[in-house]
């Protein structure tokens, strides 16, 4: 009895080795678009007033959660009963994220004056939040099949746990940092605060921090930008092998770039139409 109550313990053991293992893979395999979900949601989670950062970033965090929570059974469901499902799943995704991206370069070429007038009003933060988590789902849906798809020759149990550490993992390290980088002038005044004279080393410290905020948030506001479109259009060079016999010679990350901008802004002109044949009807 007692041998055999110790063989169950040895093989949890063995399982949860493999899972832990497993689980390390596919975190490397998904470190790329881990970066790219950083820059994204960085982002996204920017442009707040500073006593609204950390409650509209916990709110933001807590959708990227329940994301996961639909996320995660969907995919295992689909993987068991409906693997062929999975990539026009995931090329509609690519489609939104192209969209959005080529979205941002739209405005940032041609202001409108609506979105000004959209900035100042109190839907502001709430349409923002709502951005950022619908965003949050299309990449998260990414790492998720990604991580996924590292694992699939393995048991179903091994399957559950790794994916579902990296899914877990990564809202806690891109969120983590990102309330960092949003937080980082206010630590920045607190050194100058703490600091005894403006010529020391952790006023001068203190200053910096503040001063780099602003341009750290206007660089990630570039790469997120960029990151949506890599993101997008690697799912389309990806899934549709075809793209690479079109422009053969071209660096991979160029060639998602392109295509990328291509989609998205077919995407946006679609939508441009729609509004204008609907504001005809």
């Amino acid at each position: 009895m007692t041998p055999g109550f110790f063989a169950v313990f040895d093989d949890i053991a063995t399982l949860l080795d493999d899972a832990a293992a497993m689980s390390k893979v596919a975190t490397k395999k998904t470190a790329g678009i881990l970066g790219d979900d950083l820059a994204v949601n960085a982002q996204k989670a920017s442009g707040f007033a500073s006593s609204r950062e950390l409650p509209v970033l916990w709110v933001i965090t807590k959708g990227s959660f329940i994301n996961k929570l639909i996320i995660l059974p969907l995919a295992f469901l689909l993987s068991a009963f409906a693997p062929w499902a999975i990539v026009p799943i995931l090329l509609f995704g690519g489609l939104y994220l192209a969209y959005e991206g080529a979205h941002k370069v739209d405005e940032y070429i041609f202001p409108h004056k609506v979105h000004q007038e959209k900035e100042q009003s109190d839907n502001h933060e709430a349409q923002k939040i709502k951005s950022a988590i619908r965003t949050d789902f299309i990449l998260s849906i990414e790492i998720v099949i990604i991580a996924l798809g590292t694992v699939m020759q393995e048991s179903l149990f091994i399957q559950i746990i790794a994916v579902s550490v990296v899914a877990f993992l990564a809202t806690i390290g891109v969120y983590g940092i990102v309330a960092l980088i949003v937080r980082m002038d206010d630590f920045g005044f607190k050194l100058m605060d703490i600091a005894k004279s403006e010529s020391s080393i952790l006023y001068a410290l203190g200053d910096l921090l503040v001063d780099a905020l602003p341009k750290l948030i206007r660089i990630l506001t570039f790469v997120g930008t960029v990151a949506m479109l890599l993101v997008a259009g690697g799912i389309f060079t990806h899934n549709i092998h075809t793209l690479h016999e079109i422009l053969p010679t071209l660096p991979s990350i160029v060639l998602d770039l392109f295509v990328g901008i291509i989609i998205g802004y077919i995407a946006l002109l679609v939508q441009k139409l729609f509004i204008k044949l609907r504001a005809y009807v």
